[in-house]
C-alpha cells in the first residue's frame, strides 16, 4: 500500500544486475541489499529509479532522439501510419486520441505490442491479432526501434533481460523463489512500447481547457520502464495523500513503477501507484515506455506467500492478464 511518501527513491540494482541468475545470489550481501530496497520502494511508493541498469546511455538517448524526429515530421506523413482496429490497435495517434477515464489525453504516441499472430490466443487474443506499424521517415526508425522492441541482438534484449532481473529480485524482496515471476505467470512475457509525445500546451498568456497530458491511471502489467526527457519534468505520482509527488529526471536511470497484475500477485503488499503526466514546460516532452507483462493467456491471482503475509485472506479474484489488457484497449481510443 502505497505511503505518504514525498520523494522517489534511486536504486542502484548492478548488484541484482550482474548476479541475479547465480545460484548463490540469494547469499549475496549486495544482492539482499538491493532486493530490501526493491521491496521498501515497492510498498512505500509503487516507483523507483533504477541506475547501474547496464544499457548504455547512448542507446537511450537515440531512442529518444528519432522518437522526436518522429513526431517533428508533417502530420500527414504520421497519418501514414494511423493507428486502427485492423492492425491489433498498433500504429499513431493523433492528440487527443487516447482517453484516460473519459478525457481526451494532450499526446501523440505510437503504441506498439508483441505481435500475435491469427489464432495464436484464440478468441482472447483477436481483438490484438497483427503486426507493429513502422514510419517511413525518419529512414531508420524501424530498425533502431525493432532493435529496441524485437531483437535478441539489440535494445530490446537488454530491457527485457533488465525487466526480468529486477523482477526477479522483487520475487526475493516477496520472500519467494527467485523465478516465481516466470514459467506459466511470465515465462514468455507479453510486452507494450509506447513511444509519447507531449506537446507544449501552456503559454504566457493563456492556459488550455486541458492540459493533463496523460490522464491519473495505473499500468495493466508487472512492470513498467521508463526513458523520458532528461530536462522536462511532467510525470507525477500520487501519494496516499493525495499529493501529486514529482518523477524529476535523473539521468542514467529508468523510472520503474509496477501495474495492476503484480499488485494482485502480491494481495495488495505493493500497489500499482496512480500517476499522470502535466507538460508544463516550453518543450515538447518525449518519452518511451516499456511494459513488461505477465504470459498473455496467464491466470494471475495472489501468491500463497503473499496472502500469507497479508492477513491470510485472497483480496483479488483471479484475472486473466490478455482480457484484462483487450478490455483496456478496447476503450482508451477514438478512432
Amino acid at each position: 500500500m502505497a505511503t505518504d511518501f514525498k520523494s522517489i527513491p534511486l536504486i542502484d540494482i548492478s548488484e541484482l544486475v550482474e548476479k541475479c541468475d547465480d545460484p548463490n545470489s540469494t547469499q549475496d550481501k549486495g544482492v539482499a541489499e538491493v532486493v530490501r530496497q526493491l521491496d521498501q520502494a515497492c510498498r512505500e511508493a509503487g516507483f523507483f529509479y533504477v541506475k547501474g541498469h547496464g544499457i548504455p546511455e547512448s542507446l537511450v538517448k537515440e531512442i529518444r532522439t528519432i522518437s522526436r524526429r518522429f513526431f517533428d515530421s508533417p502530420y500527414e506523413e504520421k497519418l501514414k501510419i494511423k493507428l486502427s482496429s485492423a492492425s491489433g490497435y498498433r500504429g499513431y495517434q493523433r492528440v487527443g486520441e487516447n482517453i484516460t477515464k473519459g478525457v481526451p489525453d494532450m499526446h501523440e504516441a505510437i503504441d506498439c505490442y508483441k505481435e500475435v499472430n491469427p489464432g495464436m490466443y484464440g478468441d482472447l487474443g483477436k481483438a490484438m491479432e497483427g503486426c507493429n506499424v513502422w514510419p517511413s521517415e525518419p529512414p531508420n526508425f524501424k530498425n533502431l526501434m525493432e532493435d529496441y522492441v524485437d531483437r535478441c541482438t539489440g535494445l530490446y534484449y537488454m530491457i527485457i533481460e533488465l525487466s526480468r532481473k529486477i523482477m526477479r529480485g522483487i520475487a526475493l524482496a516477496l520472500g519467494g523463489p527467485v523465478d516465481a515471476f516466470e514459467g506459466n505467470r511470465a515465462g514468455d512475457p507479453f510486452w507494450v512500447l509506447r513511444v509519447i509525445g507531449y506537446p507544449v500546451l501552456c503559454h504566457e498568456m493563456t492556459k488550455p481547457e486541458n492540459d493533463v497530458g496523460c490522464g491519473a491511471h495505473t499500468d495493466y502489467g508487472l512492470l513498467t520502464l521508463v526513458n523520458q526527457d532528461d530536462d522536462i519534468t511532467a510525470l507525477q505520482v500520487r501519494n496516499s495523500n493525495g499529493e501529486w509527488i514529482s518523477a524529476v529526471p535523473v539521468p542514467g536511470t529508468f523510472v520503474c513503477n509496477i501495474g495492476d497484475m503484480l499488485k494482485i500477485l502480491t494481495n495488495g503488499l505493493y500497489e500499482s501507484t496512480l500517476h499522470r503526466v502535466i507538460n508544463n514546460s516550453s518543450k515538447y516532452r518525449v518519452c518511451v515506455a516499456y511494459f513488461y507483462e505477465p504470459n498473455f493467456d496467464a491466470a494471475i491471482e495472489p501468491l500463497d506467500k503473499c496472502v500469507e503475509k497479508s492477513g491470510g485472506t485472497k483480496k483479488f479474484e483471479r484475472a486473466v492478464y490478455g482480457k484484462h489488457l483487450v478490455s483496456k484497449v478496447l476503450t482508451n481510443f477514438v478512432i
